[in-house]
């Protein structure tokens, strides 16, 4: 089987959950790049031998330069179900975040009024409610300090567009790579160092939870120095 830009970490016949590499997006753009749907259903293609049309519906987005866990729904009805879930905020996320500033607190919740200029595609974060804003909320742990490298756990409450990247740089902390946010590093490009590491939900279909956990990007020399730390 050829290789694909994500490695398979969960298929059933309702879902199957991918670890996305960075650079990849979610959906198509204006580049005309293939996105992971359209990767995704090449895989299914090849795996299963299948003719024609395959279904695979985008349940929730990751920006192209991030990497990370993706649910996509093999059915119409896994589809609609997972949408629902994400609708009602039954999903916990955890994501890693490494960053060249440590945090002036080890822990807390940041709460901002995000805007984002379509023109721009960049989201500014606000201490207080404005016109047209969204609230964006998240709680964050610092959990180690490598040289001037902090990894940064972060559990978003809600669902903002480039809502992670916006908020860690107003608290100070840009994410490594992430010029379009403040940093002034940079790893490989195209990519940040922000990665998708956990989601939990409730199975479409079998009503049970479930979690899953894909490893951030350990070939990239900034991953790698937490590889001992995230394990």
């Amino acid at each position: 089987m050829k290789s694909y830009p994500f490695t398979v970490v969960y298929e059933d016949n309702h879902l199957l959950v991918v670890n996305k590499q960075s650079g990849i997006p979610s959906q198509g753009d204006l580049t005309g790049d293939l996105a992971i749907t359209d990767y995704a259903k090449e895989y299914l293609r090849d795996k299963y031998n299948k003719p024609g049309n395959i279904f695979c519906g985008l349940v929730h987005r990751l920006d192209r330069p991030v990497s990370g866990l993706m649910v996509l729904a093999k059915t119409s009805k896994a589809l609609a179900r997972m949408n629902e879930i994400f609708r009602s905020r039954q999903v916990q996320k955890i994501y890693l975040a490494i960053s060249s500033r440590k945090p002036e607190n080890e822990n807390g919740k940041l709460v901002h009024w995000l805007t984002k200029n379509p023109k721009t595609n960049i989201s500014r974060a606000h201490a207080q409610e404005v016109k047209n804003s969204d609230r964006a909320e998240l709680d964050y742990q610092l959990v180690a300090v490598i040289g001037d490298k902090s990894l940064i756990e972060v559990r978003p409450l809600t669902g903002r567009g480039h809502q992670i990247r916006v908020q860690l740089s107003a608290m100070g902390c840009p994410i490594w790579g992430d010029a379009k946010y403040g940093s002034k590093v940079q790893d490989s490009p195209g990519t940040i160092c922000l990665h998708a590491y956990r989601i939990s939900f409730e199975h479409p279909v079998q009503k049970t939870q479930v979690t899953f956990t894909a490893p951030p990007p350990f070939e990239r020399p900034v991953w790698k120095l937490f590889q001992g730390v995230i394990g």
